[in-house]
């Protein structure tokens, strides 16, 4: 009888739990519903955030936040996105095409998926469920990812594994160094250094939540770093720093929140967007 043999620390998810939300300010929410809703094929929260001056928008377990304001624009960002059906998403932002004309709203179809630009100028990056890059997620978030200065992914590789207790490895990439850090089941914030990166976005937020929820804070403190005292189950900060040295090293506005805030592990409704009433079936309107 052979005795199979397991990769135990493939399941391993260090500090880092739960990728809970990106956040982006929008100044027209109705454009919003068209291209998050409408458009990606995602669900409006029905519970929380219900009015015209912020949507909370629910993708697997994960979701984007979507404030009204002057719109948050970062070029250098990419958010990574596991959408099961792509060829019914592209269907989807093909109507939406002529009631989002005159923003910078555009798609288009890769090799490895859908490329979105939503009508102020973020980008969002489909993919097709892939257990070997994904695990078994068939709708959530699947990356947030972005461009660092030359010579900085060593010392953000640092604080994140050395500060924030996280799983991180440090490997080649396509333009210099890449930092993957593990946040949950197949989860990654990614860095990667660029020769003439974009400008860091500091309005642009990111919501995990942390098993050791003091260990990493009181390390931002022994660094200095501007710390926001949310309330008892958060705090904010925007620097990363290079714990050797205490350089600072990139801008990105982090909300962290204890395992035991109250909406930790909160179920998010997921709709099936390809439910419609011109060919409804029965017990098919959410996604499974």
């Amino acid at each position: 009888m052979t005795i199979p043999v397991y990769d135990r620390a493939a399941e391993d998810l260090g500090n880092i739990v739960n990728l809970g939300h990106v956040n982006y300010r929008v100044p027209d929410q109705r454009l919003a519903t068209l291209f998050y809703v409408a458009g990606l094929g995602l669900t409006r929260d029905p519970a929380m955030m219900t009015s015209v001056d912020n949507m909370w928008v629910n993708v697997g377990v994960s979701q984007f936040h979507l404030p009204t304001g002057p719109a948050v624009v970062a070029p250098g960002i990419l958010t990574g996105l596991v959408i099961a059906d792509l060829e019914g998403l592209s269907a989807r932002l093909s109507r939406v095409r002529a009631q989002l004309a005159g923003t910078r709203f555009e798609f288009h179809a890769g090799n490895d998926g859908v490329e979105v630009i939503c009508p102020w100028g973020n980008r969002i990056a489909c993919h097709a469920p892939d257990n070997t890059r994904f695990g078994p997620t068939t709708l959530g978030m699947a990356y947030v990812s972005f461009e660092i200065p030359r010579g900085a992914a060593q010392g953000i590789a640092r604080f994140y594994r050395d500060l924030m207790g996280a799983l991180v490895s440090v490997e080649p990439g396509e333009d210099g160094a890449r930092v993957q850090v593990v946040c949950g089941n197949r989860q990654y914030l990614i860095f990667q250094e660029k020769a003439a990166p974009a400008a860091a976005c500091p309005d642009h937020h990111i919501q995990i939540y942390l098993a050791n929820f003091s260990g990493p804070y009181r390390a931002l403190q022994k660094l200095g770093a501007e710390i926001e005292e949310s309330g008892p189950w958060q705090y904010r900060f925007k620097t990363i720093f290079d714990p050797v040295d205490g350089r600072a090293l990139f801008t990105l506005d982090h909300e962290m929140r204890a395992m035991t805030h109250p909406m930790y592990n909160r179920p998010l409704i997921n709709r099936n967007p390809g439910q419609s009433a011109r060919d409804y079936r029965a017990g098919a309107d959410f996604f499974s």
